[in-house]
């Protein structure tokens, strides 16, 4: 048999692609959440509101609210519910659930069973075990009215703080978070089982050291495989704040290969949803396509509760080169039926544990565009003709041209290019990224495109800390960013990128390994515990602390720095 060139096998797998449908298995994707968005009215509405659960269907919304009054964070909750017809209809005018379900007390934390006929919930009405339980109402029917709540009773609910249920979709497993004694912090998540819906839950199991903090962690959320755990931390108002966490309470997720597997450590949402203030409350749409969450500012002059919605995008340009193509369908080829979550991207956006016609399917619904990559957290084109200023086309971290530098808008490898002499020209910026930042614990990447250089001289630097990007004595590739005390220390290629001719060079981070690439081929590579701290800004030019010999002469085009590791 002949074999197929891979430009060949890209044509051949993409005709099967319709025939595709979706599979099970282990999980764990490569996505990112697009801007946040109001949710709809009129369940936002001038007051406020907090995120409880959707049904499974999308055609229910349950939210709650404080009462009597409807702006006060430190109010009783009631829940309520909106619904629609379909859709893509707009939501109803929110209802409250009444009084047979609502009390005067703390009603609130709903989460709905897959069925639609059973909502848990917690709150601190009459006749419960402790400080606050978990109760459950049923219906008859999708529409009927909700039943007198029911108490779920021990072991479920203590005499201390229960709070939170989740109901995963078979209604055989009940997480949620408790300060009972056992736990690591204030209050922990906690899982309980059981064998059928019709048998009694089973002693609940702490989620361990490795999901659990010092501090409050609750509001679970599954996606709706079972594998990825979404949930938030709640410090006391003066902290302890969770490691890592971005503002007063965050959003994190951890993930697991399958249901038997453990849960890894859990990471934080980032900052396109995060902010410095109250983000808490984490829900998946049932199709596994938008975060809702409930967002809170909290002080002077106001105080207030929104529901937002984000959506979720799985990343589909692998080598970062901002468009779909068959160099990506390439990638896709090169690990075929391996488990690389870099391409495991379908059913979206989650995967399936496997690169298979499920990724595929995915990727050709994007091929051939150009995509706006929110992992790229910086970007200098070095495309100016004229001034002082290296503009970022993905934040605002412009870099200030030292020396004197000479624009070359027709002679670059993308478009223009910056010459340096070699002398005392370079790039300075403002901080970008920290290494051993948690945010990037998944790994971050760094390319650009050279012409020229000589033996010692740096690309990029990162002031006072490490050359991320350098040329060794012998005219290779190498890199100076490693982890304090290890052995290994610096990583040396045999590549050479000096001959006077273009290449594009880079450094990959995976979160355990450092891998340098030239012209899309790995070149060097080895295992790293971490990596080096540091919040200083970069040199594009020169070495970490510009002295003499490591200035950069020749070329340098199209500078990018990813939050992800990429396959170029």
């Amino acid at each position: 048999m002949k074999w197929l060139n891979c430009s060949q096998i890209v044509i051949v797998l993409a005709g099967f692609v319709a025939a595709v449908v979706s599979g099970g298995g282990t999980a764990k994707a490569d996505f990112t959440f697009g801007e946040p968005a109001l949710f709809d009215e009129p369940v936002n509405s001038t007051g406020v509101e907090a995120f409880e659960c959707m049904s499974a269907d999308g055609l229910e919304v349950y939210i709650s609210k404080p009462i009597p009054a409807h702006n006060s964070l430190s109010s009783n909750y009631d829940l309520y519910v909106s619904t629609r017809a379909t859709t893509n209809d707009p939501w109803s005018i929110p209802v409250s659930l009444g009084s047979t379900v609502n009390s005067s007390y703390l009603d609130y934390g709903a989460s709905l069973s897959s069925d639609g006929l059973e909502l848990y919930f917690c709150g601190r009405r009459p006749g419960g075990y402790g400080e606050q339980d978990i109760w459950v109402t049923t219906r008859a029917y999708k529409g009927a009215d909700w039943g007198t709540p029911v108490n779920l009773g021990p072991p479920i609910n203590t005499s201390d703080f229960d709070w939170l249920p989740w109901i995963t979709p078979d209604g055989l497993r009940l997480y949620f978070s408790s300060n009972r004694p056992g736990g690591y912090g204030r209050s922990d998540i906690w899982v309980a089982t059981r064998d059928s819906t019709n048998d009694e839950w089973e002693e609940p199991v702490n989620l361990g050291p490795v999901v659990n903090s010092t501090v409050d962690d609750c509001a679970p959320c599954l996606s709706p495989d079972g594998l990825v755990l979404f949930f938030s931390d709640w410090p006391s108002t003066s902290g302890p704040y969770r490691p890592g966490g971005l503002g007063r309470s965050d959003m994190w997720m951890t993930r697991r290969k399958s249901t038997a597997d453990p849960w890894e450590p859990p990471v934080n949402l980032g900052p396109n949803v995060n902010t410095n203030q109250y983000d808490d409350g984490p829900h998946i749409s049932p199709d596994g396509s938008t975060l809702y969450f409930t967002h809170m500012l909290w002080g002077a002059p106001s105080s207030y509760d929104n529901i937002w919605q984000a959506p979720i995008f799985p990343i589909v340009d692998f080598n970062g080169d901002g468009i779909v193509d068959s160099a990506d369908m390439c990638i896709i080829v090169e690990h075929w039926g391996e488990s690389y979550s870099l391409c495991d991207i379908g059913p979206m956006p989650w995967g399936d544990g496997i690169v298979d016609l499920e990724d595929m399917k995915i990727l050709a619904e994007h091929l051939f565009e150009e995509v706006d990559d929110p992992t790229l957290i910086a970007h200098w084109p070095l495309d100016e003709v004229q001034g002082d200023i290296a503009y970022n086309n993905a934040s605002d971290c412009d870099g200030t041209l030292m020396g004197d530098p000479v624009w070359q808008p027709d002679c670059g490898m993308v478009a223009g290019a910056l010459q340096l002499d070699g002398i005392d020209d370079y790039v300075i910026t403002d901080c970008v990224l920290d290494p051993a930042d948690p945010e990037i614990s998944s790994g971050f990447s760094v390319f650009a495109w050279i012409n020229g250089g000589a033996p010692g001289q740096v690309v990029i630097s990162q002031q006072s800390m490490a050359n991320w990007l350098a040329v060794d004595a012998e005219g290779n590739l190498m890199t100076e960013l490693q982890c304090t005390g290890r052995t290994a220390g610096y990583l040396f290629s045999e590549t050479d990128i000096i001959d006077g001719q273009w290449h594009r060079i880079g450094l990959v981070w995976d979160g355990s390994n450092r891998t340098l690439y030239v012209d899309g081929v790995a070149v060097a590579e080895d295992t790293q515990p971490g990596l080096d701290a540091s919040n200083m800004g970069l040199y594009i030019g020169t070495g970490k602390t510009i002295q003499s010999g490591t200035y950069f002469s020749g070329l340098i085009d199209d500078v990018r720095i990813y939050n992800r590791a990429i396959k170029p």
